[in-house]
């Protein structure tokens, strides 16, 4: 999805700076299924406004730069709709922790069993994070705290039934497989 349409969705909460629609990805509504960043919403809400579909005022502050404060128009709004009704690309799920394990055979076994734990942890954070609905929830916003609950709630389930599936295979723990051991000849 353009950063533009994830912009546009962001002001259908109302009106707010470019800080705070990157707060609404870092770790707001968004944060657990986009990304975007400074350097793209800014260049976005500029597009948005030059094309109408959002207003920007300025608000005068001490000692600082002037502070934007974009609200979303009629057009935007309709152009958020037109976008929705677009086709949805399919989701891409990014895991670093995935990707480690893929080459947990190269792995000591206590690494492997450190890697599960974090993930564990992180796992059952989220899970409690998304626990409680906030008093601003729309319904729509419920119904996707709901459905990440649900996920992360059956990774953890998945987590701790199958560890030993990718703690199998990892390699039995030995000293040189340390790799803060390195040692360099000069």
């Amino acid at each position: 999805m353009q950063v533009t349409t994830l912009c546009l969705g962001a002001l259908v909460f109302g009106e707010a700076t470019g800080y705070e629609i990157n707060k609404m990805f870092e770790d707001g509504p968004f944060s657990h299924f986009l990304d975007a960043s400074y350097g793209s919403i800014y260049p976005a809400l500029t597009r948005l406004t030059d094309e109408g579909l959002v207003t920007c005022k300025e608000e005068q502050q001490e000692r600082r730069p002037d502070k934007k404060i974009y609200a979303l128009t009629e057009r935007g709004r309709q152009s958020l709709r037109d976008a929705l009704h677009m086709p949805l690309a399919a989701d891409k799920f990014r895991s670093e922790f995935l990707f480690a394990v893929l080459f947990a055979h190269l792995l000591p076994r206590s690494r492997v069993a450190e890697l599960v734990d974090q993930r564990l942890a992180e796992m059952k954070a989220k899970t409690e994070e998304l626990a409680t609905r906030d008093p601003g929830d729309t319904p729509g916003t419920d119904f996707a705290r709901l459905y990440g609950h649900a996920v992360y709630s059956a990774s953890v389930s998945f987590l701790e039934n199958n560890r030993h599936l990718i703690e199998d295979i990892a390699a039995d723990d030995k000293p040189q497989d340390n790799p803060k051991a390195v040692h360099t000849h000069v």
